[in-house]
């Protein structure tokens, strides 16, 4: 624990800082399912196994070998990015609900395996994990991710995926290898899930397979949907709604979800596309800040 926590505990509850922290950590996770789904266009509904390896890989380092932290929780990321090179090899040469699906049942075999395997404390969970996860540490790995992604979408890789996105067959057509650009976003994506388990692992000091079912998986491809497809900052913002929702809404407890509910349809009624599906933030600053220089400046003479 940082001194940032023990500094914040003295004015916040505890159990806000906590949110704060999951928030955080949902933040990475649907930001590299956001690679994925919104910037390739590929559906998948096994993310949160992504997030189970590098959470079990990174805390059995730990346990086992006591490595630093930050070397178990990188460890993590590459063991999840092996895996989705795993899955997306064969997987990729499906498309649509058939990839949806395929993903699906990984993370459902991935479940299964972890429940039975003695190492991973099967059915019982993997209890001891030292915690490690700082606030601080969560967000500047935030702000990494968000800084990563964005220079990823606008490089030549970031293009290609939007090109096999937006019609693959025309991609193919001109030049873009698609199954090795969809296999190398799998990858990256999956990589920031395993950097997310391992933040979750080392902040909850316990892991239990049930934790990365199907509906963490929905959940996150939620934020992802909710956000807007393809749109980082709605990305953040639909994680931050759905996030935080849930708990501004305790107080009225027994229609708490039908409430959250009620917002998801009133959303999808009104903004089909997201929140902030179609509009590009960075251009948005930018024309705005241009229009402001142009409106202050005063003619020569």
């Amino acid at each position: 624990m940082s001194m940032l926590d023990d500094f914040l505990r003295q004015f916040i509850n505890p159990y806000y800082i906590q949110v704060l922290m999951l928030l955080g950590i949902y933040l990475i996770a649907a930001l590299g399912l956001h690679l994925i789904t919104g910037v390739t266009g590929q559906l998948s509904f096994g993310h949160a196994a992504f997030m189970s390896v590098g959470a079990y890989g990174a805390a059995l380092i730990n346990l086992h070998l006591d490595l630093p932290f930050l070397i178990c929780l990188l460890a993590g990321g590459l063991l999840a990015a092996l895996a989705g090179v795993f899955v997306g090899f064969p997987s990729m040469r499906l498309a649509g609900d058939y990839l949806g699906i395929a993903t699906l049942g990984f993370g459902e075999i991935l479940r299964v395996v972890f429940m039975n395997l003695e190492i991973t404390g099967g059915a019982r969970g993997l209890a001891g994990i030292p915690r490690e996860t700082s606030l601080l540490t969560i967000y500047v790995l935030v702000i990494l991710t968000i800084f990563a992604l964005h220079r990823l979408q606008n490089s030549r890789f970031g293009r290609a995926l939007v090109a096999i996105r937006e019609d693959e067959i025309a991609a193919e057509c001109m030049g873009i290898k698609s199954l090795w650009y969809k296999v190398g976003a799998f990858a990256i994506g999956s990589f920031f899930a395993g950097i997310a388990g391992g933040l979750y692992a080392h902040l909850l000091q316990y892991l239990n397979p049930g934790d990365f079912g199907f509906a963490r998986s929905f959940e996150l491809l939620c934020f992802v949907v909710l956000g807007g497809l393809g749109s980082i900052p709605g990305t953040v913002l639909g994680t931050t709604i759905l996030t935080l929702a849930p708990e501004v809404l305790r107080f009225s407890s027994e229609y708490r979800m039908m409430m959250y509910g009620l917002l998801m349809v009133i959303m999808m009624i009104f903004r089909p596309r997201g929140l902030l599906g179609g509009v590009d933030l960075m251009r948005l600053v930018k024309r705005v800040l241009g229009s402001r220089r142009r409106g202050t400046a005063t003619p020569a003479g």
